[in-house]
Formats: C-alpha cells, structure tokens, sequence
C-alpha cells in the first residue's frame, strides 16, 4: 500500500459496528505461538496483512512497510538460532511520525509528502530487537495536530465501531487498528491526550507513560516539554510486554530518564489502594460516560480500594495553559519545514517567496492555526502575558497533582466526556474541538503516567459506541496502572470487545 490519494474515503457507506467478542489472540499469546513453532512469523504477518486489507475502509494504514517480508525471516532465522524474543514475529504498527529506515514519514502531511526516512527511531528500533514485525505506518492528525484523525492529509480515519464517527487523535489510526483486530499492538504518540482519546473512541487500552520513560529519538516533534510515545493493546499483559521492550534510557535522547523499568511479572498493588476521583471532571459528562464511571468506581471498591473525591482546582486552566504551551513549541519545531533543508519546495524568483510558498501548499489549516497561534504567543509583548504566564499555570498543575498523590495512589478521571463524535461534527469549530481534550491535558502537563482503560459501551443512534476511564499514577509509578488494569481485567471490569467482521 503506497502512500495513499489525498481524496477523503467519507465516499465510502457509512458502516456501524455491535462488538463480537475477542477472539484473536494478543501479542503475548501470539509469541508464545511463534517461539513454539506453531506459527511462523511470515505466516502472522501475512494474517496482519489480510486483516489490513480487509480493514481498508478505515483509512487507517498512510502505508506498509516494504522491508516487511525480510523482518520476519530475520525474526524467523533468530528463533532457529536459540534466541528468545519477546515479541517473536508480533505485527505491529507505529504512528506515521515515527521514522523506520527506508520507510515513508510523512506525520500526515503534503509537507512531508516522499519523504524516507534515512534512520529508525529508538522505539521502532527496539520493537525490531525484540522480534516484532513492523506491517506499516499509521494515519494520523497532520503533524499530531487534531483531535480527530480528521486532519490529515490523505484523509480521515474512521471509526471501527461506526464509519460516520471519529476514532479521535492524533493517534487515530494506531488505535483503529488495534480495535479493528489488525494488529495486537500499534505506537502512538501523546502530545496532549493524543494516545488515551482515541483509546477511549474505539474501546483499547492506551497509555502515555511518564514523560521521559520512553525515548523521544526519531519521533518528530509536536510539542516537545509534552510529546510522548505510548502503546494501543487489548490486554494488560500486552501492555507490560511492550513497555518492558520500548521503556528505559536512550542516551540519544536528552529527555530520556535513566530509571529502571520493572514491567514484566507481578507488580504489587498498594494495600489498601487509595483511590481520588477528581472532582473537577465529574460535570458535563454523557450518560453512558457516567455510568462507566460509576463502573470503575465500582470495581476498585470491589478490589479493596477506598475512594473519595479529590480537588485539582488549577485543571480548570489546563486547556488553555495547554495551548499556549504546545503551539508555541510547535510554532518553533515547525519553523525547519521551509522548503530549503526540509519540506516541499515551492519555485519562486527569490528565497522568501519560496518559503511561504511552500508553507502555504504544505501544510494544512490546523497545522497553520496552531504555528500563527505559537508564533503569535511568542512575539514582543506578548510572551510574558501568554506563554509565560502559561508555563506558570502548569506548575500550579503539578503542584495540584503532587499533593493529590501524598494522599492517593491512583487518581481517576474519565478520559473523554463523551463517545467518538461524528466525523465533520466539530472540525469547523475548533474550540469545541479543542475542549474535546479537557480530561487529558493536564495529565500531560504534570508530566506524569495514564491509561485509559475500556470500560463499557453507549448507546447512540442505534450503535454501541466505546468509553474509556483514565487512571492516572505519580511519575515513574507506570506500572502501577498496568498492574491495575490487569486487576480489573481478572476481576471481569474491563470491557473489551472487537467491532465490525474484521478479526471476529
């Protein structure tokens, strides 16, 4: 599959989804196939590429991996060796900002359009080590710029649960494809709710571990104090599985921690696990999101947990404090893609001209709201009223998040206030798209770990439609969160189904 035609596959009959079960196995289980011989790593990646294309109408895949085929007889040739991968001939799929040597990077953008990348990034470089077959790129928010996967431009993604709706951003398409039953496991990046939101729209787990837990080297940059990458999966073991191969320090990467990752075995919980709802976003949620609350609630009572409301008042600053930290970074990461060093380039009798030129035919609307927004924010006279004064109301956020956690060990949230909305719904709006990130940003400001777990279903217009409940843990406490999820998996909580016929 070749970079795809910019045309919009909105074309395309509108299809909706009931769940179907979950049948197919998870990244664990399918190793564990691969490293006993009853499966071949080209016989798994050739099931991921069957499903992908019978997934097609998702928009999902900007494109495959050519050097897919040589991965998995290496990956087969390392078994016959005696050597033990932990993700032996696992197809996975990252983010189109992520780079793999002798691939397509375009970060859904005509800016980027033909680039290869000449280097893999640390992440994708460590799936590789550890025996995953990497299938192909995902769709993605131009630039991880959205919160809908509508922005990019070779078109949307689309829900798997109902083609009319979005699968969120920015990581939109990593997570369709996990929930479609594609691959077991994909990479997103979350600059500001951009892993958990789509988690959320299309019934995964995402997570976004603490900012430097995972390196940053060879993603391209959104936002760079915020951009992290995380893990799409259907099971809470996968989710230690992965992060257990991508955690840990890069010196390529200045940002990266040097704290000793433990996810693999059994992680004790906290006795007695001391839970804080935070009070701030118990208001303007939908009926099914209430509910799936009240669920969780519900089930980490039943775990032995206490729970009790907690206040985060400076989070009702968060999405502003949010875009006026992010857009900037963005304004000044962007500045490169000029069409001289990178970008298209645009003919022009002289140099300047060929810069905005090639701006203009490069990037799209958002892209070009957010870097006027940053630049805007940053100019003469303007950076003390704005960014500075939001750099000081994200301290204030950690601060509210560092006191939360002197008392409780787990904060709860839910991660979006409502299901997947209607694709074209709010992109012409983009404060209320902006605000579809109000539960998740703050999280990211404070730097600190979350998961959206998947915990039930509303019902709108005929079609069950996913909901996520986010659980939030102090920095470097990531897995903590796995350790819950699997908790709640084995008590039964967490409702995770697949959609439409692909994977059933």
């Amino acid at each position: 599959m070749s970079t795809p035609d910019a045309s919009s596959p909105s074309s395309q009959p509108a299809g909706s989804s009931q769940p179907t079960g979950s049948s197919l196995p998870t990244a664990t289980q399918l190793a564990a196939q691969v490293a006993r011989g009853e499966l071949s790593p080209q016989q798994a990646l050739r099931s991921a590429l069957e499903r992908a294309e019978a997934a097609r109408a998702l928009n999902a895949l900007i494109s495959l991996n050519p050097h897919a085929e040589q991965q998995a007889a290496q990956v087969a040739e390392r078994l016959a060796a005696g050597e033990l991968l932990p993700l032996a001939g696992v197809p996975v799929v990252i983010k189109d900002n992520l780079n793999l040597r002798g691939t397509f990077t375009t970060c859904g953008s005509r800016m980027l359009e033909g680039y290869l990348s000449p280097y893999t990034a640390t992440a994708a470089q460590r799936l590789i080590s550890a025996g995953a077959v990497i299938v192909g790129k995902a769709n993605m928010d131009e630039f991880a710029m959205g919160s809908s996967s509508e922005t990019s431009a070779f078109g949307p993604t689309l829900n798997p649960w109902d083609h009319g709706r979005v699968p969120g951003g920015t990581s939109g398409g990593s997570a369709a494809l996990v929930s479609a039953g594609v691959v077991p496991l994909s990479l997103g990046s979350d600059t500001g709710g951009s892993v958990r939101q789509p988690a959320s729209f299309t019934g995964v787990y995402g997570f976004k571990p603490t900012y430097g837990r995972v390196s940053r080297y060879g993603l391209v940059a959104h936002a760079s104090s915020l951009d992290q990458i995380g893990p799409f999966s259907r099971s809470a073991a996968d989710l230690a599985l992965v992060m257990g191969v991508i955690a840990g320090h890069d010196p390529l990467d200045a940002t990266s921690l040097n704290a000793p990752a433990s996810f693999q075995g059994a992680q004790p919980l906290p006795s007695p696990l001391r839970v804080g709802v935070v009070t701030e976003s118990l208001q303007g949620n939908t009926p099914g999101v209430q509910a799936a609350l009240a669920r969780m609630l519900t089930a980490l009572e039943s775990l032995g947990a206490s729970v009790q409301e907690v206040s985060l008042p400076s989070t009702a600053y968060a999405v502003a404090a949010y875009y006026l930290i992010s857009t900037p970074e963005a304004s000044s990461n962007l500045a490169r893609y000029d069409g001289m060093a990178y970008g298209v380039r645009a003919a022009a009798p002289e140099v300047g001209a060929s810069m905005g030129a090639a701006r203009a035919r490069g990037f799209g609307p958002e892209v070009k709201r957010r870097i006027l927004m940053g630049t805007y924010a940053l100019s003469s006279g303007y950076y003390d009223a704005y960014y500075s004064k939001a750099m000081k109301v994200r301290q204030l956020i950690a601060q509210d998040f560092a006191r939360a956690f002197e008392r409780f060990d787990v904060l709860v949230t839910p991660t979006s206030p409502f299901p997947a909305f209607r694709v074209g719904e709010r992109s012409g709006d983009p404060l209320a798209m902006y605000a579809a990130d109000v539960d998740t940003v703050a999280v990211s400001l404070a730097g600190v770990p979350a998961l959206s777990v998947p915990m039930g279903f509303e019902e709108i217009g005929g079609n069950l439609l996913p909901v996520g409940i986010q659980l939030i843990a102090p920095a470097l406490a990531d897995e903590r969160l796995i350790a819950l999820a699997g908790a709640l998996e084995e008590q039964g909580a967490v409702q995770m189904r697949t959609p439409g016929p692909v994977g059933s």
